[in-house]
């Protein structure tokens, strides 16, 4: 089965084709990085005004590099949620028209859903039940996968999700934007045990999370402390790199211990990890140690699919369509920006 997949859900305007859900044909991303960096972070107006400029051109580059026409598609999926509403809007509508036009199926993604495909574009799909993880700037969330292949919310952020922790000590700390990129490269360079930043575990046995305190404790270091300056240099007594470091591997502690408590807790020999926080070098690499260290069989995306791409939603229509066929009345489909 050959799917376009469209991706509007935030800033980035995505487009692939997929085979049978594994066969990648073409991959295109056009990002709006430069224009929400003078900001700090995505400005929804901005993002939806973008995704109409380059929606029709991005589709049409997908198509192409496919080497096949919009005629030989057999379905077109896209996300319907969750999401900033605006952004959705422009590629449900443009899935929609395609399919209306086409006279082709279309199928309504959960973009979570599809973050949780990507974690196995690239090898054998993992036994179930698994728990996976799922870590970006708008979601932290645990999920139970059972053997039927219904997933479960087993735990969630209560305040911010992890990669918007980033994005804010990012911005406090003047580093520009994506953060969790700046921050990330930076810590390689720094010492993770410079500093004790707090790590936020909540009630005893709980699998939810927490990173607002973080962030506070970090604005109450530098506002002690003073602004911190790269290799040394800058009036504050210490390194942005181990202040990075420090930080980062807070955040990642958490993450780590909470989805080990999880795998631990419903007896899973597999844990997956997706989200665009998932191209976090130092998560990857502390999540392979941990799950090797314990038996676990570890999924992870590629870096390129751990960000907003296409490819996902196209996986994650196919794998809609083997569950429950083409959704009923596309043409009534609308964004949801929570759905669930």
């Amino acid at each position: 089965m050959l799917i376009l997949g469209i991706e509007t859900s935030c800033d980035e305007t995505a487009a692939a084709v997929v085979r049978n859900g594994r066969d990648v044909l073409s991959d295109v991303v056009a990002s709006q990085i430069a224009v929400h960096s003078p900001y700090g972070g995505v400005v929804p107006e901005l993002a939806s005004r973008k995704h109409v400029e380059a929606i029709v051109p991005v589709v049409g580059q997908a198509v192409d590099r496919a080497g096949c026409s919009l005629h030989d598609l057999d379905a077109v999926a896209v996300t319907q949620g969750p999401g900033l509403v605006g952004a959705l809007l422009v590629g449900l509508s443009a899935a929609k028209g395609l399919a209306y036009a086409l006279n082709k199926p279309l199928l309504a993604v959960n973009h979570l859903e599809g973050h949780m495909e990507a974690a196995f574009l690239d090898k054998d799909r993992p036994q179930v039940p698994f728990i996976c993880l799922v870590v970006s700037g708008g979601h932290t969330s645990l999920y139970h996968v059972s053997p039927d292949g219904t997933s479960r919310c087993v735990g969630h952020t209560r305040d911010d999700a992890a990669g918007e922790a980033y994005d804010k000590v990012a911005k406090l700390l003047g580093l520009g934007y994506p953060g969790g990129v700046i921050i990330d490269r930076l810590a390689q360079r720094g010492n993770p045990i410079a500093f004790e930043f707090p790590r936020s575990r909540l009630e005893k046995g709980s699998l939810d999370f927490s990173f607002s305190g973080i962030k506070t404790a970090v604005a109450y270091f530098v506002k002690r402390y003073g602004s911190p300056g790269e290799e040394g240099h800058g009036e504050a007594p210490y390194r942005l790199e181990d202040l990075a470091a420090s930080f980062q591997e807070a955040v990642v502690d958490v993450l780590v211990e909470k989805t080990l408590q999880a795998a631990e807790r419903y007896g899973v020999g597999h844990v997956a990890l997706a989200g665009g926080v998932a191209a976090n070098s130092r998560l990857r690499r502390r999540m392979e140690e941990e799950c090797a260290y314990r038996r676990l069989q570890l999924h992870v995306p590629s870096v390129r699919h751990c960000t907003d791409n296409a490819v996902m939603v196209a996986a994650a229509g196919y794998r809609l369509w083997l569950r429950q066929g083409f959704t009923p009345d596309p043409l009534e489909l609308d964004a949801v920006s929570r759905l669930p």
